[in-house]
Parts: C-alpha cells; structure tokens; sequence
C-alpha cells in the first residue's frame, strides 16, 4: 500500500497495523489524535476501526478525511452493516465546515460498496474535478454534471442587493447498493438515510447502483427519492409488470435485470409491450434473468430484443414448450452465452434435438450451465452428451433432480473427464437410490454412498481429482 511503500513490505506493515489497532481501542483518545493525524495514517486507522467495528471513530474520520473519495472496498463489516452505515453517513459534512482541522475535510465520494477491486482511495491527479474512479457519470445530480453545468454559466451570476454571500454546499455523491427486503432495520435505515438527503438541501447526491426490491409495492414511497438513472442491476421480486415497466422507463443504463413471480394477463397486452421496448433500449445489457415469468410460445419476441452481447440468460420456471426450444436453437441473441440456466423448465425427448443443437452453438463460449428439474431421462440426457462433451469452456455443469440411472450418469462422467476447465459438476441421485424417485423418506443412504464411491473411483483413475463431482441436499 501507498502509506508503507518506501517500508519494509511485510514487517513495518504489520507493525503499523498493530499500532492502529492500538489506538483505535480508546476511541476518545483516537478522536482527539485525528486533529493533528498525518494524511498518510488515515487510511491504516481507517482500515482498523472499520474492521474493528469503531462506529464513533468512523463517524470522526469521515467529517475530517483528507482524501477526496473513501471507499469500503475489500473490507468485510463485522456487525449490522447498517449501523456501521449509519455512522460514516452522518459524518458526512454536507455544509461548509467551520474550524476544519490542519488538513482540512476534502471528502468528496463516500462509497458504502464492497468491491474487491477497490481501494480505500483513489489517486490524486491534479485536476479542476474531484477525481475517482468510482463516481456517478449519468446523473444530473452527480458531482461530474455539476461541475460542467458550473463551468457552463459561471459568468452568469446575479445577486439581489439585499443578500447576503453564503458559503456554497460542495456537492457530495454516497454511493450504495440496496436490498429493500422488508425488515424493520432496513426501514429503520432508509428513514435515516431521507433525512440526510433532505438535510442536504440537494448537496447530497445518493447513487444507487445495485438495488434489488421484495414486494415492489412496500416500497413505492422510498423509489421516489432514488434516482433511478444510476442502477445498473436491479432485482425484482413480486410485482406487477405495469410497476415494473414503470421503472425501466427510468433505467437506459442496465447491466443485469432480474425479476421473478412477476404476475401479467397477456404477452399480447400493452405492459408485455412495453416491456419489451424496455429490454430493446438497453444496449448494456448483460445478464436477464426471468424466473416464474410465463413465456411460453412467446420466448421468440423476448429473444428479437435482446442485445447480441448478452452473456447471462436464466429462464427458470418460465413454461418454456417446445416451440421456445426450437426458437432458442436458432436465436443469434443467445449464440454468445456464457452461463445459461433453464432449470424447472422441461426438456423432454421432443426437444433433446433442438437443445443439441443449442449446446453446439454454444460450444465456444458456455462456462456455466443449470438444468435442474428439467424431467430429463436417460433417452433425452444421451443425445446432449456429445454436445455436452465439446463444450471446451464449461466449468460448471448443473443437472439435479433428473431421473437419470447410474449407467448414463457414468456415461456422462467419461465424456465430460476430457474438459479440462469443467471443475464442478452437481449430479443427480441416481433413480435406483430410491425406493419411489424423489420421494422423501424414500432415499437409500447405502446406496448413495456406494455411488459417489464409484464416480470418486473413475476420476481418480483419470487423474482428475480437480473435478468435483457432488449431489444437492436432500
């Protein structure tokens, strides 16, 4: 790190970690030794109160850091995030400070994120804009707009004679993600966080970039103080398409979308309509997810919008017939997919073609593929293994719950053995482990030993012991 690079890379580093920890230990002594604290110390005292849960010291360090932006990066909370939450966000200083200390509040970007990939600053380069990797480039509201539209009409500025000069707010942006799950601390926290905003009278700018919401309806009030232009992956669960449709509108920067039990009357209605323009304007899309979401004979329509860089397609629990089976077959939307779950959807004889033909297509770039409880038989799963078998770049393999015997599952084993990057496979228990198949109390525990004995057996015999093979709890 930046604060013990001329040091030692290993011993100082520790020492300097123990003395934080030290410190931060008496938070009052702490609090009144960040008035003359050296910049470069910040960052390791930052790291040892957050990790030591300091909420006072937090809140302390956030009003006076010395750096424009503040991320939580690779560190884990210990307790309740939302109360560490709590603590940096009301250190924030939303107003001119008065007698700020030596090196005085520079913060300009508290981010609330955890990213692995993130440090705790960003490098300071000489520029007339706060500069962080991190900030908000789509909203009106962001420090970035601000900037320009300052830029932009600083000549023009008219005072009345009967007022008097203020100290102008500084822009701020916190950025976090939320999951609106209905619990009494998350309300507890988002009536926290509208008073903050609100105090802020606008200098304040809450960017949002992944929001995921249970029971859209509990939540309509909060929405309205978000700005939904940040999103880039939003979740929905239980809602009604007209509300869903309503936000999208509001969303052109989407890199995932996932919605699930999402209730509509007609895929020939207006809100299916308009969903689909929805899908069609985001360029950025990456992963769709739709689950409990009937598209049956209509996947074609969902398929004509999609953008041709789609990595991620989950499609569980949607109906898909036979028809959609063929149509996907043939999609040049769906021929660049890296993961591709259609579990819960069933894949029958009468289809084992279309989806050979899909495994084909996908051969040189699928990673990743679920088809749990898709009802496949020993007949279906035979005619997918070739394809099966070429799919050079699959590194997990998922097909639970089929009603498969033992000599198609090791069938299965010795054409897969020979794909180098497939390193999880998660199997289903044979049908001859059960006395009535998949039904509970029914499982013979013996019988189930033996057979993961004998897929051990088979890989260490082709040295393959990097492959986990396991089955789904019961």
């Amino acid at each position: 790190m930046l604060w013990f690079k001329k040091m030692d890379k290993i011993t100082p580093a520790t020492l300097l970690e123990l003395a934080a920890q030290s410190l931060v230990s008496n938070e009052d002594a702490a609090i009144c030794a960040l008035e003359e604290l050296p910049r470069d110390l910040f960052v390791p005292l930052f790291v040892a109160a957050f990790m030591g849960g300091r909420k006072k010291i937090l809140k302390a360090m956030v009003r006076i850091w010395p750096f424009r932006c503040l991320h939580i990066g690779a560190l884990s909370v210990r307790e309740p995030h939302y109360e560490i939450w709590k603590a940096m966000i009301d250190g924030l200083q939303t107003l001119p400070a008065q007698n700020s200390p030596i090196w005085g509040p520079k913060l300009r970007i508290l981010d609330l994120r955890q990213d692995a990939d993130c440090r705790t600053t960003c490098s300071e380069i000489r520029t007339t804009l706060p500069f962080c990797f991190q900030s908000c480039v789509f909203s009106q509201h962001s420090i970035l707009k601000r900037q320009e539209a300052q830029q932009g009409g600083r000549h023009i500025r008219t005072l009345t004679s009967n007022s008097e000069p203020r100290a102008p707010r500084e822009p701020m942006e916190l950025l976090l993600d939320l999951s609106l799950d209905g619990s009494l601390q998350t309300r507890q926290f988002l009536s926290f966080l509208r008073r903050k905003i609100e105090q802020s009278f606008g200098s304040l700018h809450l960017c949002c970039r992944d929001l995921q919401i249970d029971k859209m309806s509990d939540y309509k009030s909060i929405l309205k103080f978000l700005d939904l232009v940040c999103i880039d992956h939003l979740g929905i669960d239980q809602a009604c398409l007209s509300e869903v449709t309503s936000l999208l509108d509001q969303m052109i920067h989407l890199d995932s979308l996932s919605l699930s039990k999402i209730p509509f009357k007609s895929c020939k209605g207006k809100n299916f309509r308009n969903f689909l323009n929805n899908i069609r304007r985001m360029d950025n899309l990456q992963e769709l997810s739709l689950s409990f979401f009937c598209l049956t004979n209509q996947l074609h329509k969902l398929l004509r919008v999609l953008p041709p860089q789609l990595d991620a397609l989950y499609l569980s629990f949607c109906g898909l017939s036979s028809r959609d089976f063929i149509v996907l077959s043939q999609s040049s939307q769906a021929s660049n997919l890296r993961l591709l779950n259609l579990s819960n959807n069933q894949i029958s004889w009468e289809v084992s073609e279309s989806f050979q033909i899909l495994l084909e297509k996908l051969s040189g770039t699928l990673r990743h593929l679920e088809i749990n409880s898709c009802l496949m038989t020993d007949s279906t799963l035979s005619v997918v293994i070739p394809a099966l078998s070429r799919c050079s770049h699959l590194r997990v393999l998922s097909f639970a719950s089929n009603p498969i015997s033992m000599p198609t599952l090791t069938n299965l084993l010795q054409h897969l053995t020979g794909l180098m990057e497939l390193k999880h496979v998660i199997y289903p228990i044979p049908v001859h482990c059960y006395e009535q198949w998949q039904f509970n109390g029914s499982l013979d525990q013996q019988k189930l030993v033996e057979v993961q004995a004998e897929l051990k057996a088979m890989l260490e015999a082709v040295n393959r012991n990097d492959m986990h093979w396991a089955t789904c709890p019961e």
